[in-house]
Formats: structure tokens, C-alpha cells, sequence
């Protein structure tokens, strides 16, 4: 398993603590400083079943400064990979199943 992790964020912390805790075995990915390739953040959405806009975080002021509230799905999608920081987290992966941790509980769902 591989958490996409942002230390920053309480619900990142939260769902980190529930792996430990539970003795899961995985790997943290600090996507803000290891930014998901194209090709990965690609992935991530179709495992996840979701569209870009259901993905993006759209409290974040880069979100308000893009004026990304009526952006195609496309425009977000490069935003995202621009600015990791947009996408929702935390997200837990495992042999191409996903999950965003909100609340964070819902990462055991892939253990």
C-alpha cells in the first residue's frame, strides 16, 4: 500500500496513525515534494472512479486563483500536476484499487 501523504494536512495524519496502528504495511508518498506524474495521477483518477473536478480541492486558493471553478475537467487536470496541492488527499493505493481517506477510516477498506 502507498499513502499519498501531505504531514500538513489532519485527515493525512489521521489516516497515516489508523495504518500504524492497525500494523498495515505501507509506504508514504509525499506527493507535494514527489509530484504524480501524468500517467499516475491518470491512474489514480480511473481507480478511484472519479472525474478531475470530484478530485480537486476546492478550498485551496490556488484553486481560487486559477479561477478553476468553471474549468473543464482538462484544465483541472493540468492544475492538479501544476499544483499537487489541489488534489484531495489522503488517498491510499494498492494494486490498482484507490481510496480517499475523508474520513480517513476509509483507507482500511483497501487492507
Amino acid at each position: 500500500m502507498i499513502l499519498l501523504h501531505n504531514p500538513r494536512c489532519s485527515k493525512s495524519r489521521q489516516a497515516l496513525a489508523i495504518l500504524e496502528e492497525r500494523g498495515v504495511d505501507f509506504q508514504t508518498r509525499l506527493y507535494l515534494d514527489n509530484p504524480l506524474s501524468r500517467e499516475e495521477l491518470t491512474d489514480i483518477l480511473a481507480a478511484l472512479g472519479l472525474r478531475p473536478s470530484e478530485l480537486v480541492r476546492k478550498g485551496e486558493q490556488a484553486f481560487k486563483d486559477r479561477n478553476l471553478k468553471q474549468a473543464s475537467d482538462a484544465e483541472i487536470f493540468e492544475a492538479m500536476l501544476d499544483e499537487p496541492k489541489l488534489i484531495e488527499r489522503p488517498i491510499a493505493l494498492v494494486a490498482g484499487k484507490a481510496v480517499v481517506g475523508r474520513p480517513p477510516e476509509l483507507v482500511l477498506e483497501l487492507v
